[in-house]
């Protein structure tokens, strides 16, 4: 499992420097850039009229449509509309495919899409598909994505930074050197010009070892992408063989969302359905599957969930019951969705750190 952790890590390292280009680039005039290289990534506008099928790496997303890479690095607008087919197909022998919809479409995910150009340029998708399997990866980019570009911005920030530090250190130095030809002769200023080089390195010294202190930091952080603590966890219920939130459910799904901050950084929300064991498996599986879509649906529709944070939902079927299934009480606990809000302990350590002082602190209350 680490070493699948690790893998996942090193993949999303790897797509967002592919896709961000230079965030540990070269200083100014020593890069590509300035020798007048061309960017190989240009937008590729569509005839109106003309059919296309493209095959391509999702780059961009939103709620209208997206944009999608081709392997000659031509980015195209694709836009959806309600007659837009969206199928998953299924790895494996016992997977089988699926209809799908938008809120799948997700950067990192590899698509073929099929359809015919706008007056805008854009590709209107007709038809689209991608595997399951590229999905789950794509999933797991997803949640590691927007940390790994956060940190990998800060730290050009930071070597920026540095570079101007050491800049003004070697003005500094150069003008010393000036001063001291100048006044050779004269000892005292030469003793004191020593002595404002030594405070200058002590501060280089300083400098650097703060910088050093923040790069451990951030290798910390990084170690700890994958690491979630649940803050928050609640369970909505259904009627016999529906998928349909009732009104009771959706007034405790809303008062989840309200009360969730949402300027923390790094948060995800998972959603599980579940069936009591009424029916064949086929049918409760799907029917548990339809009430964990039905709450990301009505989440994403009334509270304007971003799409990123939403990890792909899960049917369970009549699996891990939460009571007994031969009382009618106990089948009623279990025609149900949980919803877990998980917060990554790398990105926003110190929310982390007042959540865990809050529960501390209820868990000491006589």
């Amino acid at each position: 499992m680490a070493s699948s952790n690790k893998n996942i890590r090193l993949i999303a390292v790897a797509f967002v420097l592919a896709i961000s280009g230079t965030v540990f680039s070269q200083a100014p005039g020593a890069g590509a850039d300035s020798q007048g290289e061309p960017n190989i990534n240009q937008a590729h506008a569509v005839a109106d009229g003309q059919k296309l099928k493209i095959d391509g790496l999702v780059v961009k997303s939103n709620a209208d449509g997206f944009t999608l890479r081709g392997s000659d690095g031509k980015e195209t607008e694709v836009t959806l509309n309600d007659k837009t087919k969206v199928k998953a197909v299924g790895s494996g022998l016992f997977h089988s495919n699926r209809k799908s919809g938008p809120t799948d479409i997700m950067r990192g995910l590899r698509m073929t899409v099929q359809g015919k150009g706008n007056s805008n340029g854009q590709l209107v998708a007709e038809s689209s598909r991608f595997e399951e399997r590229d999905l789950r990866t794509a999933q797991a980019l997803a949640s590691r994505v927007d940390p790994v570009e956060t940190q990998a911005n800060s730290t050009q920030a930071l070597a920026e930074s540095n570079s101007t530090r050491i800049d003004d250190h070697e003005k500094r130095i150069g003008q010393t050197e000036q001063n001291a030809q100048r006044l050779s002769g004269q000892i005292e200023e030469l003793s004191q010009i020593a002595n404002a080089a030594g405070a200058a390195a002590e501060k280089a010294q300083t400098t650097a070892d703060q910088a050093k202190t923040q790069a451990g930091e951030a290798n910390d952080r990084i170690d700890s992408l994958d690491d979630y603590q649940v803050i928050t966890t609640m369970t909505v219920h259904f009627k016999p063989g529906s998928a349909n939130l009732s009104a009771r459910a959706k007034k405790e799904i809303d008062e989840v969302a309200t009360s969730l901050d949402k300027n923390l950084k790094g948060w995800i929300v998972t959603v599980e359905g579940y069936a009591d064991s009424t029916g064949n498996s086929a049918g409760n599986r799907s029917l548990s599957e339809r009430r964990a879509n039905a709450v990301i649906r009505y989440l994403v529709t009334k509270h304007d969930l971003p799409l990123r944070r939403v990890v792909q939902p899960f049917g369970y079927g009549s699996l891990n019951p939460a009571a007994a299934n031969n009382t009618r009480q106990g089948r009623a606990l279990n025609r149900r969705a949980e919803i877990s809000i998980l917060l990554n302990k790398a990105i926003s350590p110190q929310a982390f750190s007042n959540q865990t002082a809050s529960e501390d602190q209820l868990y000491r209350q006589p």
